[in-house]
């Protein structure tokens, strides 16, 4: 009995977990999502990650996670439990980097798929078809797309598959050519992006306004969202758009559209909610009074730097706009003629979030009653105008909304208001740089503690740095107060735990370097250059391992380098010139990322240190003007990267290496003013002097950049990513490089662009000899070339006429004979040529082209040229007859010969006579002398 109850029993367990497992079964079978789904997900997911990638790691696992509905990225429909939604986008990071084409088989599974977003894959392209009959959204966008072949094979199915397709984004790849006329066919299409892509070709546009039948582009009567941004989409805009009555948002932004902007455009558009022409070649005027009849318009842009396009929003009619906008981005074009007023419109808008009116040229008072109108205005932007008087705020005013304020680059004058603080209390963003401000800093900056850039440079402020500005700003990450009158010390207490861009450059702050800088660990760019500090270059500099740049330029600093920069990794650009730095570089200098080393005007001694050699990177190497001696070392041809090698005004010697001839990128070279001997290398004719060499010498990090959502307005739409973003930028456009050399007689400073296109080769007042190398003439792309104050021989070498970028030839006070090369009247960019105090001989170059500007003083010193513009004529009258009569010269002879004994006998006597006539009449003297002969001549008495 017992026996069979346990039996009994054990059946009834077994039973019950058959019967549960039945459930959990039937639940997640028929309730959870399709076992040809679950497989197909399964499949997709291989595919995603071969063959070792990590991507959707919890699909799959066991019985209960069978449920595919419940799996991330998947969406299923409530009632079917089929996949209707599949967020496959950004898996890069997840698996293994590589080209990816998609087998478009994998999708076949799900039937009823409505949304695939398979965005930012680095996806190059599909295989096989999508025939995703209920498919409504297809993002593909920021991938590596070259073309659509889901898409070209479509006018054979005859709208079978995609038929319902309503969102198509092709944003950001690498689509070329002209658009694809397939498109044309997606009539249930309301959303399409083709932005971003190389869609540049002249025709492209004709291709949408002129596909055949019902395909073409203009006539998807249902299309509401269009962008093709960014594209260089050449050629007029298409009168066709006027078709696409449905429109609500336009983006032709970033293209090279031409002619005028029609009024008519819009006339049919009034559905128009979002319009942007942005960066694009349009010329003559457009009236923006044509678009007051748009009621629902809330976002127009039009920025792009274009003189030609001429903006009118005044006019003699006294109607008003219909809409409300939130977003008015109008900058750098010609905005109301000669009026130059703001649109008077603005003031009958109340919904303002952004207003971007730079660069136009605007005139009067700053309009901060924009600021009164529009509450919830948070972007305001007015820089490079001609905006002039004080910038005043209504009494007790505050703008919680307002971000980002920019007044720079205009005319405004007076203080700023002491209680801006409390005025903008939220700021996030404030640039009132170049203007003429003046006055103390207002101590109620430090109540902004959202605030992470400030930048005032370029004014006449003055004063010290308020305490409570260094500890109440703690979101602070970039102030740049360049170019003003601040003095004192840098506050030695500071809370500035984000900073990570400091320029106090060109002020008139003292004493030492404050510790006060040392909270501040995240610091990347420090310039407190051309200022008054003094004493030692602190070695806690090095505690600040992310420096990109350090500026401590035209101080009164001393010491020697410390080792702590030794430590600055990251560190790409350091100037420590015109100081009284002295010794030499430490040996641990080992800075693999320096680009760019300025020592220039110190007072480092003995050789130059070995340990340059391990900077692999170096693109400037500045150590003029010091007291290095020795030779140029060997090791010098190693750095392969250097475009700038400046080492005048040393006390260097021996001959130059033929080492420098491995510079092959070098751009600038100045030797000048050392104790260089021996001869010129040939070789010098392997450097390129900048020949196609575009690289700009500039450092990483800048510009600083940093951007935010509005916090009170969105913009629905399912392709418009980035409008809205506000992305705020100051500072210098990076850390723009600057050396001096001395070109045309003049010791210029070259930056920026101009540094990055210059070239030179400076070996003026050495101690050279020998012949200057004809191979120098190779040296086609060069500007400037100095080899004056030398002992230089032999003629000037016929090759200099290639030099045809040449624009500075100095030659003079050297020892060089015969003619000048007739044929350099062919350097037409010459314009200083100097071959002064030489012994140079004959004509001079025809006087035409650039020779015709050249005066005396370019050939004085050299007595045997003759012709314009000397006085000295070269015809053959002047000269001495070549066969002059013998006996002529016989009696020139001899009359001279008789001259010179007659003149030597008569000088000789009246000496002897005068000296025994002197000691005669001169006791003193006759007993000197019969003592000195006494004394010394004692042969005499024998």
């Amino acid at each position: 009995m017992g026996a069979v109850t346990w039996g009994l029993y054990n059946a009834i367990i077994l039973y019950a977990s058959f019967l549960w497992l039945l459930l959990v079964v039937g639940y997640y079978g028929c309730l959870g999502c399709l076992e040809d789904e679950r497989v197909g997900l399964l499949n997709l997911k291989a595919s995603v990650n071969h063959p070792n990638g990590t991507a959707l790691s919890n699909w799959g696992g066991d019985i209960i996670a069978a449920n595919c509905c419940r799996w991330e990225r998947v969406t299923c429909d409530n009632k079917t439990n089929r996949v209707i939604q599949l967020d496959l986008s950004y898996l890069i990071l997840d698996r293994e980097w590589r080209e990816w084409y998609m087998n478009a088989s994998l999708l076949l599974p799900f039937h009823q798929l409505q949304i695939l977003d398979l965005s930012d894959n680095e996806l190059t392209g599909f295989q096989g078809l999508l025939r995703l009959k209920k498919l409504r959204v297809l993002d593909v966008g920021l991938n590596g797309l070259t073309t659509i072949p889901v898409l070209s094979a479509l006018p054979s199915l005859k709208g079978r598959y995609l038929s319902k397709l309503e969102v198509l984004d092709l944003y950001g790849n690498n689509l070329m050519g002209s658009v694809p006329s397939i498109i044309g066919t997606l009539n249930r299409l309301k959303s399409l992006s083709l932005g971003h892509n190389n869609l540049n070709d002249s025709l492209s546009i004709e291709v949408l306004s002129i596909i055949s039948c019902c395909a073409g582009l203009c006539k998807l009567s249902d299309l509401e969202e269009l962008d093709i941004s960014g594209n260089g989409i050449d050629g007029n805009l298409p009168p066709c758009f006027n078709n696409l009555t449905s429109l609500r948002t336009l983006d032709l932004s970033g293209n090279n559209f031409k002619g005028t902007i029609p009024s008519s455009l819009f006339s049919s558009l009034k559905l128009l909610q979002y319009i942007s022409l942005s960066h694009n070649s349009f010329e003559g005027s457009f009236d923006f009074t044509s678009l007051f009849n748009l009621s629902k318009l809330e976002v127009f842009e039009l920025r792009g730097d274009n003189k030609n396009l001429k903006v009118e929003t005044e006019n003699s009619t006294s109607q008003l706009p219909q809409f409300q906008l939130r977003v008015f981005r109008l900058s750098e074009f010609v905005l109301n003629g000669e009026s130059r007023v703001i649109p008077s419109f603005l003031s009958n808008q109340y919904e303002l979030r952004i207003v971007d009116l730079s660069n136009n040229g605007i005139i009067g008072d700053i309009p901060t009653w924009l600021l009164v109108n529009n509450s919830k205005l948070e972007s305001f932007i007015l820089s490079g105008n001609q905006l002039r008087g004080p910038l005043a705020f209504e009494l007790n005013a505050k703008y919680v909304y307002m971000k980002h304020f920019d007044i720079s680059s205009n005319l405004i004058q007076g203080e700023i208001p002491p209680d801006i603080g409390s005025i903008l209390p939220n700021l996030q963003a404030l640039n009132m740089s170049r203007n003429a401000l003046h006055g103390n800093f207002p101590t109620s900056m430090g109540d902004m503690k959202t605030l992470f850039l400030l930048d005032l440079s370029n004014n006449n402020l003055s004063g010290q740095l308020p305490q409570h500005l260094l500890r109440g700003c703690i979101s602070l990450s970039s102030l740049i107060l360049s170019n003003n009158n601040f003095g004192g010390n840098f506050p030695a207490e500071s809370n500035l735990t984000s900073l990570s861009y400091l320029f106090l450059d060109n002020n008139s702050f003292s004493g030492k370097i404050s510790r006060g800088l040392l909270k501040s660990s995240a610091l990347e760019m420090l310039d407190l250059g051309k200022n008054s500090f003094s004493g030692q270059i602190p070695d806690w500099i090095g505690n600040f391992s992310r420096l990109i740049s350090v500026v401590l330029s035209k101080n009164h600093l001393e010491g020697v380098i410390p080792t702590g920069f030794c430590k600055l990794g990251e560190l790409q650009l350091l100037d420590l010139s015109s100081n009284k730095v002295g010794m030499s570089i430490p040996p641990c200098f080992n800075l693999s990322n320096l680009k760019f080393l300025h020592l220039q005007s110190n007072e480092l001694t003995g050789d130059i240190p070995n340990v340059l050699s391990r900077l692999p990177s170096l693109f400037i190497l500045d150590l003029k003007d010091n007291k290095f001696w020795g030779t140029i070392p060997p090791w010098i041809g190693s750095l392969t990267s250097l475009r700038v090698l400046l080492l005048r005004g040393n006390e260097l010697h021996g001959s130059i290496p033929l080492d420098l001839c491995r510079l092959r990128s070098i751009r600038l070279m100045d030797l000048s003013h050392n104790n260089f001997s021996g001869s010129i290398p040939p070789c010098l004719n392997n450097l390129t002097f900048g020949a196609q060499d575009g690289i700009f010498l500039t450092t990483d990090g800048f510009p600083f950049v940093r951007g935010f959502d509005l916090a009170t307005y969105s913009y629905e739409s399912q392709i418009i990513l980035f409008t809205l973003y506000i992305i705020i930028q100051s500072g210098p456009s990076n850390e723009a490089e600057k050396v001096d050399f001395t070109t045309k007689w003049r010791f210029e400073s070259y930056e920026g662009k101009v540094l990055s296109i210059m070239s030179g080769m400076d070996l003026s007042w050495n101690n050279l000899t020998g012949s200057i190398p004809p191979e120098l003439g190779d040296l086609s792309e060069i500007h400037s070339i100095n080899l004056s104050g030398n002992h230089l021989t032999g003629s000037i070498p016929e090759t200099f006429s290639n030099l045809k970028a040449i624009e500075s030839l100095d030659l003079s006070h050297n020892m060089l004979i015969g003619q000048i090369p007739p044929r350099m009247i062919e350097l037409y960019n010459l314009a200083v040529f100097t071959v002064a105090y030489n012994d140079l001989s004959g004509k001079l170059p025809e006087r035409k082209a650039q020779f015709a500007t050249f005066e005396e003083s370019s050939y004085e010193g050299n007595p045997l040229l003759c012709g314009l513009p000397l006085n000295q004529s070269c015809s053959p009258a002047r000269a001495a007859p070549k066969t002059p009569p013998a006996n002529s010269d016989n009696e020139e002879k001899e009359s001279w010969e008789v001259s010179f004994l007659w003149s030597f006998g008569g000088s000789f006597g009246v000496a002897f006579f005068g000296i025994v006539a002197f000691l005669y009449f001169n006791s003193y003297y006759r007993e000197l002398l019969f003592y000195f002969i006494a004394k010394n001549l004692t042969f005499l008495r024998l």
